[in-house]
């Protein structure tokens, strides 16, 4: 129960950080995305401020044996640039660039009842399930 509690205040913290840099705007992130148009950079200053809480933090956090609410750390281990990294990153870009929406401000526009988050949402998952059927085919 606590680790769902923990879990719900840290979602409803990063999404209210997205709501407040305008990121659950498709509109916002595609003006970001358009540097030989209409080029909005002020994106760029939220993207520079999570890199570095996350430079800071994570020397600090990976320095514990384990995460406080969690029996072990949940980063991937893979050193290896491989094809399916390279095509599972380059569909990523395309749905961003196509969509205005990465994940995280997909389901944070859900709390807006945003049709386009919803399909955002319902297309990642859809995603998800094909990934794991192809994955569990081979």
């Amino acid at each position: 129960m606590k680790n769902n509690l923990v879990a719900l205040l840290a979602g409803v913290i990063f999404g209210l950080g997205l709501a407040l840099s305008q990121m659950i705007d498709p509109n916002k992130v595609l003006n970001f995305l358009d540097v030989a148009g209409n080029w909005d950079p002020s994106l760029a200053f939220v993207m520079m401020g999570a890199l570095a809480v996350s430079m800071i933090s994570f020397r600090f956090i990976l320095k514990r044996p384990t995460p406080i609410f969690e029996t072990g750390f949940h980063v991937s281990k893979q050193t290896v640039i491989n094809k399916p990294l390279i095509l599972g990153s380059a569909i990523f870009g395309i749905g961003w660039g196509m969509s205005g929406y990465c994940p995280g401000p997909a389901v944070a526009s859900l709390g807006l009842f945003s049709v386009e988050g919803t399909v955002m949402v319902v297309a990642i998952y859809a995603g998800f399930f094909s990934q794991r059927w192809l994955a569990q085919r081979k």
